[in-house]
């Protein structure tokens, strides 16, 4: 008898504590309220993930720990407060039922993961203390199509938006300075970019297999165009290279098969093996 009443104090709700100062509740219609001051350093709720619907995080928490809510493909939404300074890795990956997001102008982290494989997201508006966009953040979020990258960031890292193929339209701030390895790698629906006077390089693969591309802008502060950086970008029809690059790489433009004219500079003295190999 024990058992059984505990089994059905368990269904209302659970209450714990994530550390002294947290505490987390899940309720019987799948909301979890995490509540209290300070960080999550760890997570005890994930054996009743897929119970998880919404969750509601109380004002005076200030991280969202790693892998948090990783375990939870039916949530649905989530409020975050302005006490939230970090987004830890992993936080919200394959959180495939959320279509939509707000973060707070408090984050000025976000980990690598974080919203990996969020495969319901259609957009998301990032705050303006983000200074970087790290690691395949974005990696496999097939639904997003609209991204607003603040004046802060600096840099997008590797595979940010690797495989983001309804993505069709993305505005890189003049504050950015590096384009990072396979950072829109697959964005198949991208059609067109203009990269910003503050970029000086373009990483390895950063807009490979863009099937979609038909025109990009790279502006006179390129230096560097990286291997395989426009690898199969069958769409791409012409492009003029900058006199400030230096240097071309590894199959930059392999496989370009649309583009019938290029620039080359007299500021280039190398290009890399098969770099416009099958541009027929």
């Amino acid at each position: 008898m024990k058992k059984i009443l505990s089994l059905i104090f368990l269904s209302v709700f659970c209450l714990n504590a994530i550390n002294a100062d947290v505490t987390w509740e899940l309720s019987e219609d799948g909301t979890l309220t995490i509540s209290g001051y300070g960080y999550m350093n760890s997570i005890s709720w994930n054996s009743q993930g897929e119970s998880i619907k919404n969750v509601i995080i109380k004002n005076g928490v200030t991280e969202i720990a790693n892998n948090a809510f990783g375990g939870c493909p039916n949530l649905k939404t989530i409020t975050i407060p302005n006490s939230v300074t970090r987004i830890g890795k992993s936080a919200f990956k394959n959180c495939t039922s959320i279509t939509s997001i707000t973060i707070p102008n408090t984050v000025t982290s976000i980990g690598i993961y974080a919203f990996s494989g969020y495969t319901g997201l259609t957009s998301i508006t990032l705050p303006n203390n983000i200074t970087s966009i790290g690691e395949r953040v974005f990696n496999g979020c097939t639904g997003l199509t609209s991204i607003t990258i603040p004046n802060s960031v600096t840099s997008i890292g590797e595979s940010a938006f690797y495989g983001c193929t309804a993505l069709t339209s993305i505005t890189i701030p003049n504050s950015m300075i590096s384009v990072g390895k396979s950072a829109f790698f697959r964005c198949s629906g991208l059609t067109s970019m203009i990269i910003p006077n503050s970029v000086t390089n373009i990483g390895s693969n950063a807009f490979g297999q863009c099937t979609g591309l038909t025109s990009i802008t790279i502006p006179n502060s390129v230096t560097s165009i990286g291997d395989e950086a426009f690898n199969r970008c069958t769409s791409l029809t012409s492009i003029a290279i900058p006199n400030s690059v230096a240097s071309i790489g590894y199959r930059a433009f392999e496989g370009c098969t649309g583009l019938t004219s290029i620039t080359i500079p007299n500021s280039v003295t190398s290009i890399g093996y098969y770099a416009f190999n099958g541009c027929i």
